[in-house]
């Protein structure tokens, strides 16, 4: 139990970190919604080094504070619609322990960007928002793709650490 304490606040850390990282990066494409998917990375690393409830806490906590820290009300509500998703599918997927890394962090991306529009479109009451479903979904497969390469990678070194 303590190590998985310890494991939670350290990751929980790491996740900030790269969300306030993030933050800091002009990265941007025109539409609203895309972004690297940083702080994902922590989660995945999460459910597969100390397991399911452990990973959607730290989503979950990560969401909410970094959208204090670094942002505003409405982030928090479309990164928890998104984050929420997108782990559900990724948890689903990990499950199931068919799937590498790289393809459950892919569903992941994906649907993280399905749960955001799902959430903008019921906020701002407009469905042609859906018009950047194809956008969306193109960077989140190569988002969710480089994040699952990185976190196989951290994965493999963090359990050798055990």
């Amino acid at each position: 139990m303590k190590q998985k304490t310890a494991y939670m606040g350290m990751f929980l850390a790491l996740a900030l970190i790269l969300s306030y990282v993030e933050a800091l990066i002009p990265f941007q494409f025109g539409i609203p919604g895309v972004k690297l998917g940083l702080a994902n990375l922590v989660t995945v690393m999460m459910l597969y080094c100390t397991g399911a409830k452990e990973a959607f806490l730290l989503s979950v906590l990560r969401i909410v504070l970094a959208g204090f820290l670094f942002g505003n009300p409405f982030g928090i509500i479309y990164g928890l619609s998104g984050g929420i998703l997108s782990f559900l599918v990724m948890y689903l997927l990990w499950r199931g322990d068919r799937l590498h890394v790289v393809s459950v962090s892919v569903a992941g991306g994906l649907s993280h960007n399905l749960g955001q529009l799902l959430a903008a479109s019921a906020v701002v009451e407009n469905r042609n928002l859906f018009y950047y479903l194809p956008v969306l979904l193109a960077a989140g497969f190569v988002t969710g793709f480089l994040i699952g390469l990185l976190a196989q990678e951290m994965i493999v070194r963090v359990k050798r650490l055990k």
